[in-house]
């Protein structure tokens, strides 16, 4: 390492350091806001409601959910969804009987491909909903998944 590479990183570092430490830098004025009362709903419709600020949406075969049709360990299932509508400004995907429903929201930019993949925990078997927002309207889709008890089809 050259030393002038790494006297401008202690230095730079240093700098940081201290900043944080007189209370010039908090860490919460750079966290993105979090809605805690959806992810704290116990009801699809309080969720929907929470998050968008009303639960009324519209099903729609333009929104595709890829999700497995039987999850051998629900505390990682896989779930990507995928539309080709337009000005889509947010994707929610809820598992509608978990006690905590809303599983991931996503807030898009205005250019972004309507397409998110994670991974979300389910408890048992239930409808995985993928909830798009777009042009200010909510339209859903659904896809049952089934959750075995350690990967028997049980």
């Amino acid at each position: 390492m050259k030393r002038r590479s790494f006297l401008k990183g202690t230095m730079a570092s240093s700098a940081v350091a201290v900043a944080v430490g007189a209370g010039l830098l908090n860490p919460r004025n750079v966290l993105a806001a979090w809605p805690q009362g959806a992810f704290d709903a116990k009801s699809f419709q309080d969720a929907m409601t929470g998050l968008f600020g009303s639960a009324d949406n519209t099903a729609s075969g333009d929104i595709q959910i890829k999700a497995p049709d039987i999850a051998e360990n629900g505390a990682v299932v896989p779930v990507t969804v995928n539309t080709k509508m337009t000005n889509v400004s947010a994707i929610a995907i809820v598992a509608e009987k978990n006690g905590q429903p809303l599983a991931a929201n996503f807030e898009l930019a205005a250019n972004a491909k309507g397409t998110v993949s994670t991974r979300i925990k389910m408890g048992k078997t239930m409808d995985v909903v993928a909830v798009v927002k777009s042009g200010g309207k909510l339209y859903t889709a659904r896809k049952n998944v089934k959750v075995t008890i350690g990967g028997c089809g049980g």
